[in-house]
């Protein structure tokens, strides 16, 4: 009991936004991993490369404030992961890791 609340009061705990915030943005990583099975031709480049840098950033807000936010950079790492995934599946969809737009155009 006393280790629970020892947590439940802790700077890091939930009471704080050093909880509550990771826990909410872990509905991204969620989100990504719900989309891994739609097709590619329905991924934003734009909005999935924002997301990466978004998280690369909050990765390194983690790691720098005081007291260090593990859960938030488990969170954003995970995060991250997932969206470069994605960000690869769009573009090979697009053909920028393949080569096609280049082919499909010297064709022509």
């Amino acid at each position: 009991m006393a280790s629970f609340k020892a947590f439940l009061n802790s700077p890091v705990g939930p009471k704080t936004t050093h909880f509550w915030g990771p826990v909410a943005n872990w509905g991204f990583v969620a989100a990504g991993l719900a989309d891994i099975n739609k097709p590619p031709e329905m991924i934003s480049g734009n909005m999935t490369g924002a997301m990466c840098i978004y998280s690369a950033l909050f990765m390194r807000f983690a790691w720098m404030v005081q007291p260090r936010n593990y859960l938030l950079l488990a969170c954003h790492a995970s995060n991250e992961t997932v969206q470069l995934y994605q960000h690869t599946r769009w573009a090979k969809a697009e053909g920028y890791l393949s080569g096609k737009k280049e082919k499909a155009s010297s064709s022509e």
